[in-house]
């Protein structure tokens, strides 16, 4: 090879090293999110009223005949359901949260500040507390299926709001701001309509709680993210140049308008179905991605399992903090993640007023 050919490898070469350095990194970065939810998941089925070791959690988990059959009926038939959906849940509100921030460009959407929970919120509150069916032929499912209409509502009126001409990032901020604070009146008069018993139910429910988990509940939250990961998987280098810029992303082939729609209706699906299982959850959605992000970058291929995994870490160490807060009482998880979010959420407001994202 002579020497102009060796001078041209020489930076061809350092490119490549550099990148399977970074994608090495990134691969053990996942690793390690997924090794502590591993953790926190052992945690959370070993606190509770009856605490067990971490070795005799294991021990019941891979080999159940070697413990008592009151281990396994409270590993396996109580705390195991509560366990999952706060990993299932967790990691469905930070891919909807990733994805609403990819598609929007805006570091504050989610589907909880952009008035998605909320309208999901209202839509299953009218079926608690009055038993009406949006869809009346869903009548078995009526409450994630009012919580999904609902959702998707709140999620079409955003993308027409911004695909409008003009309309800035602030603008949908407080659009969604104004969303917020509409369902949530309406959910107040619900409240306020509602009976004694009707109005327990549902104050109970929009305080979010993982308690009332059943393994039905879990198969279907699960069905659907497991759903809707392959999608975003497969449109991975779309969302990814999304991230440039509309006008770099359609030069590149990226339907734009197509991609945010079906974007925003997989979201809503995401957004609704926790919601209507478990009541709102704040800030999961907010916090996992900006996690994800600051410690993975933005490659789509590496950002969605990081936010799916910060996500699910986030609402696993919250259901164990929900434990131990008061012995014997255990917290509705909406109640601790909103102490956990708030602070974050103050602190991303004042740096996105110091800098553009």
């Amino acid at each position: 090879m002579s020497e102009q050919a060796t001078l041209l490898a020489q930076p061809v070469e350092e490119g490549s090293r550099r990148y399977r350095a970074l994608v090495w990194r990134r691969q053990l970065i996942l690793v390690g999110l997924g090794a502590a939810l591993v953790f926190s998941f052992c945690l959370d089925l070993a606190f509770g009223p009856a605490r067990y070791g971490l070795g005799e959690v294991v021990q019941g988990l891979f080999a159940p005949d070697t413990v008592s059959q009151q281990v396994r009926v409270v590993l396996w038939d109580i705390r195991m359901p509560v366990a999952l959906m706060a990993v299932v849940v967790g990691a469905a509100l930070a891919v909807a949260g990733a994805q609403m921030q990819t598609i929007l460009n805006n570091p504050l959407a989610s589907p909880f500040t952009l008035g998605i929970s909320a309208a999901a919120s209202f839509g299953a509150a009218l079926a608690l507390a009055f038993g009406v069916a949006l869809i009346p032929a869903a009548i078995e499912y009526v409450v994630p299926i009012n919580a999904f209409v609902m959702a998707m509502l709140a999620a079409f009126l955003i993308h027409l709001l911004s695909v409008k001409r003009g309309v800035t990032v602030e603008t949908i901020v407080l659009l969604g701001i104004a969303l917020v604070f509409t369902f949530n009146a309406l959910l107040s008069l619900i409240q306020f309509l509602s009976s004694a018993e009707a109005l327990a139910a549902v104050v109970f429910w929009t305080m979010g709680s993982l308690t009332k988990a059943t393994w039905p509940k879990l198969g279907i939250t699960a069905l659907v993210l497991f759903a809707v990961l392959p999608v975003f998987a497969h449109r991975a280098w779309a969302l990814t140049a999304l991230r440039l810029g509309e006008d770099k992303a359609a030069s590149f082939g990226v339907k734009v308008a197509r991609l945010r729609l079906e974007t925003l209706i997989l979201v809503s699906l995401l957004a609704a179905i926790p919601v209507a299982f478990v009541g709102t959850i704040g800030f999961v959605g907010l916090v996992g991605p900006h996690i994800a992000r600051m410690i993975i970058g933005e490659d789509q291929r590496f950002f969605l399992p990081a936010s799916a995994l910060s996500g699910a870490l986030i609402l696993s160490a919250a259901s164990v903090l929900s434990k131990l807060l008061i012995p014997g009482t255990i917290f509705p998880i909406g109640i601790v993640t909103s102490l956990i979010g708030i602070p974050f959420f103050i602190s991303l407001i004042l740096s996105s007023a110091r800098r553009s994202w």
